[in-house]
């Protein structure tokens, strides 16, 4: 694609227009969203990025247009599987829930900045060292590997070293102060609201190296794997309201994803061999790829709610039976 300089500046302002839009509403009444407004907000980033994808489509043809899509759900699930650790970070620092919004749009903002240099990075790197594609493909392979044989346990976070390096540089406060990142106590000290935001950033920018590798598996196009990344990004705060009761039932997500990871990582490896001549590797076209991204995030969905369902219902028969046994046992 050749996007000229002046595209790239109007996505960005636009991406950065409607972030404001966001902070302003946040910032203005924080408190926790409802169910309907948080059904509002996804569903208008959904939309957005529907007609940004058709856009590409009309504009760029079907393969652009296709890559975007497959770039931009895969970015959207993985981001979806991060809600987990979100759900972890808030629990541990004891944010208030009335500011969990702020937090959640900041870090977000963070995570979208950083983002932004590594796939800057990343581009030109594709571009110079076309044997990353070997690397990068291995990675996502062994990514799916640790997924598939993850065992279900209680997830704990562990502070990175971004993390540890603020809380040994700057003075904190151990309590909140409202909303506020910074308060003067005899001396100016930052808020445990500044460290969960930094925790939220970084944290996101270490799950890019699952996902950034895994697009430029879809596409090799910057500016999609930017927007896509971004349209991924912008409805997570709303997103994280309104799943959070989901997000346990969801029990074969993490399986679902190794899959996909896998899947990219094996096209990767694949297109570098037939770029490099070698005759019998294929190219899996874009549509095949969106296809098995699609089905395999559906099935897994389905099957996720189905266990989720049995299980309830085997604990309510369970539940219902306990009290018939402690009355036999007093009998």
């Amino acid at each position: 694609m050749n996007v000229p300089a002046w595209i790239w500046l109007a996505t960005i302002g636009g991406f950065g227009l409607v972030l404001a839009l966001d902070f302003y509403l946040v910032a203005r009444n924080p408190r926790e969203p409802s169910f309907r407004e948080c059904v509002c907000w996804v569903s208008l980033y959904v939309a957005l990025a529907g007609v940004f994808g058709i856009g590409l489509l009309v504009v760029s043809g079907a393969q652009h247009g296709g890559e975007f899509f497959a770039g931009w759900i895969t970015e959207y699930s993985l981001s979806v599987d991060n809600l987990f650790v979100f759900l972890l970070i808030m629990s541990r620092f004891r944010v208030p829930r009335e500011h969990r919004q702020k937090v959640l749009l900041i870090g977000i903002i963070l995570a979208l900045v950083m983002r932004g240099a590594f796939i800057a990075a990343g581009a030109e790197a594709v571009t110079r060292f076309d044997w990353l594609f070997y690397v990068f493909g291995a990675f996502l392979i062994y990514t799916a590997w640790k997924l598939i044989g993850h065992e279900e346990e209680e997830a704990e976070f562990s502070e990175n070293i971004a993390l540890r390096t603020v809380r040994r540089v700057l003075p904190t406060t151990d309590t909140y102060h409202g909303g506020r990142l910074t308060v003067h106590l005899g001396r100016r000290m930052v808020t445990p609201m500044l460290i969960v935001m930094v925790a939220i950033g970084t944290t996101d920018l270490l799950f890019a190296l699952d996902s950034i590798p895994a697009i430029f598996g879809l596409t090799k196009e910057p500016y999609l794997v930017f927007t896509a990344n971004a349209f991924a990004l912008m409805g997570l705060r709303q997103l994280f309201f309104l799943i959070g009761g989901l997000l346990d039932r969801l029990v074969y997500l993490s399986k679902g994803l190794s899959v996909v990871l896998a899947f990219i990582g094996v096209k990767l490896i694949l297109e570098a061999l037939h770029h490099d001549g070698v005759s019998w590797a294929p190219q899996i076209p874009i549509l095949a790829s969106l296809g098995v991204i699609v089905g395999t995030l559906a099935v897994t969905t389905v099957l996720s709610l189905l266990k989720s369902a049995r299980d309830a219902k085997a604990a309510e028969v369970t539940e219902a039976a306990e009290p018939e046994r402690s009355d036999s046992v007093e009998r």
